[in-house]
Protein backbone atom coordinates (compact mmCIF):
# COMPACT_ATOMS: atom_id res chain seq x y z
CA UNK A 1 0.00 0.00 0.00
CA UNK A 2 2.84 2.33 0.88
CA UNK A 3 4.61 1.33 -2.22
CA UNK A 4 1.47 2.02 -4.17
CA UNK A 5 0.92 5.25 -2.32
CA UNK A 6 4.50 6.32 -3.10
CA UNK A 7 4.12 5.23 -6.60
CA UNK A 8 0.85 7.21 -6.99
CA UNK A 9 2.37 10.18 -5.28
CA UNK A 10 5.30 10.04 -7.63
CA UNK A 11 2.89 9.79 -10.53
CA UNK A 12 0.93 12.76 -9.13
CA UNK A 13 4.16 14.73 -8.72
CA UNK A 14 5.22 13.68 -12.17
CA UNK A 15 1.79 14.65 -13.48
CA UNK A 16 1.97 17.97 -11.61
CA UNK A 17 5.46 18.53 -12.99
CA UNK A 18 4.18 17.65 -16.45
CA UNK A 19 1.17 19.91 -15.89
CA UNK A 20 3.51 22.64 -14.68
CA UNK A 21 5.71 22.05 -17.74
CA UNK A 22 2.67 22.16 -20.06
CA UNK A 23 1.41 25.26 -18.28
CA UNK A 24 4.80 26.94 -18.78
CA UNK A 25 4.84 25.81 -22.42
CA UNK A 26 1.32 27.12 -22.79
CA UNK A 27 2.32 30.43 -21.24
CA UNK A 28 5.42 30.53 -23.42
CA UNK A 29 3.35 29.64 -26.48
CA UNK A 30 0.71 32.13 -25.42
CA UNK A 31 3.38 34.78 -24.99
CA UNK A 32 4.98 33.74 -28.26
CA UNK A 33 1.57 33.72 -29.93
CA UNK A 34 0.88 37.11 -28.47
CA UNK A 35 4.31 38.27 -29.65
CA UNK A 36 3.57 36.74 -33.07
CA UNK A 37 0.19 38.51 -33.12
CA UNK A 38 1.78 41.82 -32.08
CA UNK A 39 4.58 41.22 -34.61
CA UNK A 40 2.04 40.36 -37.33
CA UNK A 41 -0.09 43.39 -36.42
CA UNK A 42 3.01 45.56 -36.34
CA UNK A 43 4.14 44.12 -39.65
CA UNK A 44 0.72 44.85 -41.19
CA UNK A 45 0.80 48.36 -39.75
CA UNK A 46 4.31 48.90 -41.13
CA UNK A 47 3.23 47.61 -44.57
CA UNK A 48 0.16 49.85 -44.42
CA UNK A 49 2.37 52.77 -43.33
CA UNK A 50 4.82 52.02 -46.16
CA UNK A 51 1.91 51.90 -48.59
CA UNK A 52 0.53 55.19 -47.21
CA UNK A 53 4.00 56.76 -47.43
CA UNK A 54 4.32 55.52 -51.01
CA UNK A 55 0.91 56.95 -51.90
CA UNK A 56 1.74 60.18 -50.07
CA UNK A 57 5.04 60.42 -51.94
CA UNK A 58 3.29 59.76 -55.27
CA UNK A 59 0.56 62.29 -54.41
CA UNK A 60 3.23 64.80 -53.40
CA UNK A 61 5.13 64.19 -56.67
CA UNK A 62 1.87 64.50 -58.65
CA UNK A 63 1.09 67.71 -56.79
CA UNK A 64 4.56 69.10 -57.48
CA UNK A 65 4.21 68.20 -61.18
CA UNK A 66 0.75 69.80 -61.23
CA UNK A 67 2.07 72.86 -59.39
CA UNK A 68 4.98 73.16 -61.84
CA UNK A 69 2.68 72.77 -64.85
CA UNK A 70 0.22 75.28 -63.37
CA UNK A 71 3.07 77.71 -62.71
CA UNK A 72 4.36 77.27 -66.28
CA UNK A 73 0.83 77.75 -67.67
CA UNK A 74 0.39 80.83 -65.47
CA UNK A 75 3.75 82.23 -66.58
CA UNK A 76 2.89 81.53 -70.24
CA UNK A 77 -0.52 83.17 -69.81
CA UNK A 78 1.13 86.11 -68.05
CA UNK A 79 3.69 86.42 -70.88
CA UNK A 80 0.93 86.21 -73.50
CA UNK A 81 -1.06 88.85 -71.62
CA UNK A 82 2.00 91.10 -71.41
CA UNK A 83 2.61 90.62 -75.15
CA UNK A 84 -1.03 91.41 -75.93
CA UNK A 85 -0.90 94.42 -73.61
CA UNK A 86 2.27 95.64 -75.32
CA UNK A 87 0.69 95.21 -78.75
CA UNK A 88 -2.52 96.94 -77.66
CA UNK A 89 -0.55 99.72 -75.99
CA UNK A 90 1.47 100.23 -79.16
CA UNK A 91 -1.68 100.18 -81.28
CA UNK A 92 -3.31 102.62 -78.85
CA UNK A 93 -0.38 105.04 -79.21
CA UNK A 94 -0.55 104.79 -83.01
CA UNK A 95 -4.32 105.38 -82.97
CA UNK A 96 -3.92 108.23 -80.49
CA UNK A 97 -1.33 109.88 -82.78
CA UNK A 98 -3.61 109.33 -85.79
CA UNK A 99 -6.48 110.84 -83.79
CA UNK A 100 -4.35 113.89 -82.96
CA UNK A 101 -3.40 114.22 -86.65
CA UNK A 102 -7.04 113.95 -87.72
CA UNK A 103 -8.05 116.50 -85.07
CA UNK A 104 -5.36 118.87 -86.37
CA UNK A 105 -6.47 118.30 -89.97
CA UNK A 106 -10.08 118.94 -88.92
CA UNK A 107 -9.08 122.18 -87.21
CA UNK A 108 -7.08 123.25 -90.28
CA UNK A 109 -10.02 122.37 -92.54
CA UNK A 110 -12.43 124.25 -90.26
CA UNK A 111 -10.18 127.32 -90.39
CA UNK A 112 -9.87 126.95 -94.17
CA UNK A 113 -13.66 126.50 -94.41
CA UNK A 114 -14.28 129.63 -92.33
CA UNK A 115 -11.79 131.56 -94.45
CA UNK A 116 -13.42 130.32 -97.68
CA UNK A 117 -16.86 131.12 -96.25
CA UNK A 118 -15.76 134.66 -95.46
CA UNK A 119 -14.17 134.99 -98.91
CA UNK A 120 -17.34 133.59 -100.49
CA UNK A 121 -19.47 136.09 -98.54
CA UNK A 122 -17.22 138.97 -99.66
CA UNK A 123 -17.29 137.72 -103.27
CA UNK A 124 -21.08 137.36 -103.06
CA UNK A 125 -21.40 140.90 -101.71
CA UNK A 126 -19.08 142.20 -104.44
CA UNK A 127 -21.07 140.34 -107.10
CA UNK A 128 -24.33 141.55 -105.60
CA UNK A 129 -23.07 145.15 -105.68
CA UNK A 130 -21.79 144.70 -109.26
CA UNK A 131 -25.08 143.06 -110.23
CA UNK A 132 -27.07 145.89 -108.64
CA UNK A 133 -24.85 148.42 -110.40
CA UNK A 134 -25.16 146.57 -113.72
CA UNK A 135 -28.93 146.25 -113.18
CA UNK A 136 -29.11 149.96 -112.50
CA UNK A 137 -26.98 150.70 -115.58
CA UNK A 138 -29.13 148.35 -117.66
CA UNK A 139 -32.33 149.92 -116.36
CA UNK A 140 -30.92 153.34 -117.13
CA UNK A 141 -29.80 152.20 -120.58
CA UNK A 142 -33.19 150.56 -121.25
CA UNK A 143 -34.93 153.77 -120.21
CA UNK A 144 -32.62 155.74 -122.52
CA UNK A 145 -33.22 153.26 -125.34
CA UNK A 146 -36.97 153.36 -124.74
CA UNK A 147 -36.79 157.15 -124.80
CA UNK A 148 -34.71 156.97 -127.99
CA UNK A 149 -37.18 154.48 -129.53
CA UNK A 150 -40.06 156.74 -128.53
CA UNK A 151 -38.31 159.75 -130.11
CA UNK A 152 -37.44 157.72 -133.21
CA UNK A 153 -41.06 156.60 -133.54
CA UNK A 154 -42.22 160.17 -133.19
CA UNK A 155 -39.64 161.20 -135.75
CA UNK A 156 -40.71 158.28 -137.95
CA UNK A 157 -44.32 159.41 -137.68
CA UNK A 158 -43.32 162.93 -138.58
CA UNK A 159 -41.21 161.67 -141.48
CA UNK A 160 -44.09 159.51 -142.76
CA UNK A 161 -46.39 162.39 -142.41
CA UNK A 162 -43.93 164.61 -144.28
CA UNK A 163 -43.40 161.86 -146.82
CA UNK A 164 -47.16 161.52 -147.21
CA UNK A 165 -47.49 165.25 -147.76
CA UNK A 166 -44.66 165.29 -150.28
CA UNK A 167 -46.25 162.32 -152.01
CA UNK A 168 -49.66 164.06 -151.99
CA UNK A 169 -48.11 167.25 -153.40
CA UNK A 170 -46.39 165.30 -156.12
CA UNK A 171 -49.65 163.62 -157.06
CA UNK A 172 -51.42 166.94 -157.00
CA UNK A 173 -48.69 168.53 -159.14
CA UNK A 174 -48.92 165.78 -161.69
Amino acid sequence: GVFMYNHLQQKVRSAEALAQKYKQQQEALSAQLQDDFVYEHRSRLERSLQKERGEHKKTKEDFLVYKLEAQEALNKEKQDSMNRYGALSSQHKILKNQHEDVKKQLLDLQLQHNSLKLEHRKTLETHSQKYAQLQQEKDSEVANLQDTVFKLREESKLLRKAHQEVHSQLLNAQ
